[in-house]
């Protein structure tokens, strides 16, 4: 069976069945009704008001006729009261008997029977009395059939217009690709559909423009607004070479971008379609409300039709047993039972993907919900992933800038980590930098060149014994910084050391506040890594985690995983590399970084779209903060029906108030949800981008 995505009510999947299809998914509907809100939201909530209108303006002076009968018109009261509730009933209800219609065709039961079945029988016993006087006892329920269409109608107002604001959050998403892109090829520009854009093509996109597709900057330079993607509120800068995202906006400078993945591949369409794809799923816990609404409309019109009865064959009279056979049917409502999940998850994951966090459904929450312990991958992580110069000590006449500015031109034919960390940071100090007339790279050991007169070498003290160069006064600097989890290169010019040059892995700005945020939460915070034990050390008191397991190969991560879940632990592993995805599909959950592979994004349950550890804290209040509202949603929907129920069959409650009652109930279960969007989701101090 399919889940109707408006009402949350299981219907029956086939030919017959009420579907549409978006995106190349099909979606199945428990009425026509739940249809039209899927397909022309905007259009049938316009319906609704004119018709919620139409009810209240006849329904009012029904309700005040009957109960006050406060015009002279004798015999024809009756009559007035037929004329103005049967537009209500048969115009403005019109819309319930052909889902009721629909749902008989598909051999099951919904909400539109319910409110059918309750208002038709108001209807027809107040028109045989008026009618056929005699023929029943006295009493119309004109009011009743009329008020509780209108109260209906209003709560699915109030209900359509909070759902609206729910899923706002994939309509601004969607809203972000601009429908057109400047193409250049040779020296003309021409305007073309998004869509007609192919990989290779080059973009132009102006200031103030949106990027059409994700491409590479090819030429230019600019800031770039990515904040409704990746939740970052300060504008990112790009330059030559860099990667952009469609829809990301170019504030400032003139870029040419080479577009590299288009259409449903760029990561704008991605991420639209894992929100799409969690809003339509459901969380474990949602099964036994899932299971109770299969058998819920026929076990509530057994209830009304057994109350009518009992009352009845008990000498209370048909209009005591009448009264409870409406009531029971207008105030039951399945639709709070088929809310509670899908309301708190299209608002959950709404506010996640406006702040860069992905979460893969409701099983990801509730596996979210319940971590109490956090593995982190250290390298590009927690730290940056590319080692940057940290230290520079010159020993003699050398300064600092000439030592690295020798170095970084000894370095420029390499392509090693450690050379582009020196030649990056001598561009950074805007320092010359030459090109060397001989280099020679040494494996394992540095590097040889010669840059203008002198003879240059960068290297390890491998190096230095091959070319029999002792370390001197620069070996007691070189162990200290090694003992700080750096790693040390000698300078030697012209034969004699000329100073030390370290470089490390830098730790992320946030990854000390998020450690800290988790431990808040009271988790448990862990790191693993193929490190030596200094290195890992090092960035472990950098970060604030204090069990650090270090030497760990790929393949030992996963059995690290599952020796703490043996323990009892729920897990959550955070990575980003291929070497992560068999630890991060072993842990109860997986979190993986925006800048990773994509093996281990779709390993992952929760993805980070920014290069940010922020998230992860966020991704975590978030998921607690969604499981406890779907969790409040379920608690009242089941106490809403199993307390109000017996209540109508009493048939001491007035059925337009079961009608309001019923009415605001699905409206309570959206509003409740809704207030998902006031849960803050910043980590404290963690400079990096605001998430709200």
């Amino acid at each position: 069976m399919a889940k109707d995505p408006i009402c949350g009510m299981y219907v029956e999947e086939g030919p017959d069945a009420l579907s549409s299809v978006q995106r190349g998914s099909t979606f199945y509907f428990c009425s026509d009704t739940c249809l039209q809100t899927f397909v022309a939201p905007g259009e049938e909530l316009s319906l609704l008001k004119k018709l919620t209108i139409l009810s209240f303006a006849l329904g009012t002076p029904t309700l005040l006729l009957t109960w006050f009968q406060f015009l002279p018109l004798g015999s024809l009261n009756g009559l007035v009261l037929l004329a103005l509730a049967t537009p209500v009933q048969f115009v403005a209800g019109w819309m319930f008997y052909r889902g009721a219609w629909h749902a008989i065709r598909a051999r099951a039961a919904n909400m539109d029977t319910l409110t059918a079945i309750g208002t038709s029988a108001a209807w027809l016993y107040s028109a045989i009395v008026v009618l056929a006087p005699g023929l029943l006892p006295d009493g119309t329920y004109f009011d009743v059939s009329a008020l509780i269409i209108g109260f209906i109608l209003l709560g699915k107002v109030l209900e359509n217009t909070m759902r609206g604001r729910a899923s706002e959050s994939v309509r601004r998403l969607l809203d972000l690709r601009p429908k057109t892109a400047t193409v250049v090829s040779g020296a003309t520009e021409k305007q073309v559909p998004v869509e007609e854009v192919v990989v290779g093509d080059l973009v132009r996109v102006k200031p103030g423009e949106s990027i059409p597709t994700d491409g590479e900057i090819v030429d230019g330079s600019g800031s770039l607004d990515e904040k409704m993607l990746t939740g970052e509120s300060m504008p990112v800068d790009k330059r030559q070479g860099e990667g952009v995202f469609g829809g990301t906006v170019n504030l400032t400078g003139l870029l040419t971008i080479r577009a590299t993945k288009v259409g449903s591949d760029t990561a704008l369409a991605q991420i639209v379609k894992l929100v799409e794809d969690a809003q339509a799923g459901q969380a474990p816990v949602q099964r036994l409300a899932d299971r109770i609404s299969a058998y819920f409309v026929p076990l509530v019109v057994f209830v009304a039709v057994a109350s009518m009865a009992a009352w009845y064959f008990t000498g209370a009279g048909l209009l005591r047993g009448f009264t409870a056979f409406v009531a029971v049917l207008i105030i039951a409502c399945p639709c709070a039972l088929g809310l509670a999940t899908p309301a708190a998850l299209v608002v959950g994951t709404g506010k996640g993907a406006s702040n860069g966090i992905l979460i893969k459904g409701g099983e990801t929450l509730e596996r979210a919900n319940g971590v109490d312990t956090v593995v982190f991958d250290k390298t590009g992580t927690l730290t940056l992933g590319r080692p940057e110069l940290t230290d520079a000590e010159a020993v003699g006449d050398v300064t600092e800038e000439e030592l690295l500015g020798l170095a970084a031109s000894a370095e420029s034919g390499s392509e090693h980590p450690i050379g582009r960390a020196l030649i990056e940071s001598a561009k950074a100090h805007k320092l010359r930098i030459e090109r060397p007339t001989s280099f020679e790279a040494v494996p394992g050991k540095g590097v040889r060149a010669t840059v203008g007169k002198a003879r240059v070498s960068v290297g390890n003290r491998a190096l230095l014994r091959d070319d029999g160069v002792e370390a001197g006064l620069a070996e007691t600097s070189a162990s200290e910084l090694e003992g700080a989890g750096k790693t040390a290169m000698f300078v030697v010019i012209n034969g004699k050391v000329a100073g030390i040059l370290a470089v490390a892995d830098t730790v992320k700005p946030d990854a000390a506040a998020t450690v800290s945020a988790l431990r808040r939460m009271g988790l448990r915070v862990m790191m693993v890594t193929g490190d030596n034990e200094k290195t890992a050390r090092s960035i472990g008191s950098q970060v604030g985690i204090e069990e650090v397991l270090s030497g760990v190969l790929p393949g030992q991560k996963a059995e690290t995983i599952a020796k703490l879940k043996q323990e009892g632990r729920v897990v959550a592993m955070v990575g980003d590399g291929i070497n992560d995805a068999p630890a991060l599909a072993k842990a109860d959950l997986g979190i993986a970084i925006g800048s990773g592979t994509d093996v281990a994004i779709e390993t992952a349950g929760i993805v980070l779209i920014k290069d940010s550890l922020s998230g992860v804290a966020g991704a975590l209040k978030l998921s607690r903060a969604t499981m406890r509202k779907i969790k409040q949603n379920l608690f009242w929907a089941f106490a809403y029906n199993a307390v109000l129920v017996p209540v109508a069959a009493t048939g001491f409650l007035n059925p337009i108030l079961a009608g309001v009652a019923m009415a605001f109930s699905s409206v309570s279960v959206v509003g409740n949800s809704l207030a998902l969007n006031s849960v803050k989701l910043a980590v404290p101090d963690s400079g990096a981008g605001k998430q709200t």
